[in-house]
């Protein structure tokens, strides 16, 4: 009876591995690299090599290819409603002007998010994140979600309740350079992983990282080059080191003798090709 008992804890204990954790980080990375081994594919915003980012069109490319997940990034309308939006305005997307907070959902979704890419995108609507999710769902990919901006408690809840509902929290991390949104992100979502972003590294990653409970940070290749004991260092303590956004086979080269565990890129599929023909071990 004792030994079923402790095998039951034994059990709970691993379903309830917190997220800044060894083995989160690992089981959601598929592993830490060492130097030389190829490391995840992310689609930053979506595959925009193909689509116009940050739409279904974009999504859908990513998640069909060989990868391991798709980036995506979140804005608030002025309704609260998350959206699909890197910058803080529509300007460079779409053929609005203004900044995305000024608009409500409905306002937003009469805008065109795809002619500027090219014809056959015309009347591509900016996508909510509902319906990002309902597309995500049907895959079995992984996502990284970054909440651009400062978030409220009540507002990264909203989000939360949506991947919740859809049962797919075991799939997606968020992303922030904003401290207090991490910390926010965590309390209405403990059990999903976050990613500190930071243009430079911090002189202790390890310690910013586990501050924050973080499984990861995304940072530049210029700050992993400048430090590179780094990525040894964020291994040792069961933590992720990802990069963005690399567009070359050069830097891509570079990346993976650095053992990073990620590259963000807006060429998704050229760098899974790229891997696919070089990489050691594939």
């Amino acid at each position: 009876m004792l030994v079923a008992i402790g095998a039951v804890l034994v059990l709970l204990g691993i379903m309830l591995v917190a997220p800044g954790s060894r083995v989160y980080a690992s089981s959601m990375f598929g592993g830490l690299r060492a130097p030389g081994q190829p490391a995840l594919i992310a689609a930053h915003r979506g595959d925009r090599s193909e689509a116009p980012e940050n739409t279904l069109p974009a999504v859908t490319a990513a998640l069909n290819g060989d990868l391991a997940f798709v980036e995506i990034d979140l804005q608030l309308t002025s309704d609260g409603v998350p959206v699909l939006m890197h910058d803080d305005t529509v300007d460079r997307t779409t053929n609005g002007t203004g900044p995305v907070a000024g608009f409500t959902l409905a306002e937003l979704t009469k805008l065109d998010a795809g002619k500027w890419f090219a014809k056959k995108y015309k009347k591509t609507r900016v996508p909510t994140f509902v319906e990002f999710l309902d597309v995500f769902a049907r895959y079995d990919k992984k996502a990284m979600v970054e909440l651009k901006g400062f978030w409220t408690r009540d507002q990264a809840q909203v989000v939360a309740d949506a991947i919740f509902e859809r049962q797919v929290e075991q799939r997606i991390v968020f992303e922030s350079f904003d401290f207090t949104t991490l910390q926010n992100a965590e309390a209405v979502a403990p059990g999903i992983g976050r990613v500190i972003i930071r243009r430079d590294l911090p002189a202790d990653p390890v310690g910013l990282a586990q501050h924050f409970n973080a499984i990861a940070i995304l940072t530049s290749a210029a700050s992993v080059e400048q430090n590179p004991d780094a990525v040894k260092e964020m291994h040792d303590a069961g933590l992720g080191l990802l990069l963005y956004t690399l567009n070359s086979e050069e830097r891509w080269s570079e990346a993976l003798e650095l053992g990073v565990d990620g590259i963000l890129t807006d060429k998704p599929s050229s760098l899974d090709a790229w891997l696919a023909e070089t990489a050691p071990g594939t």
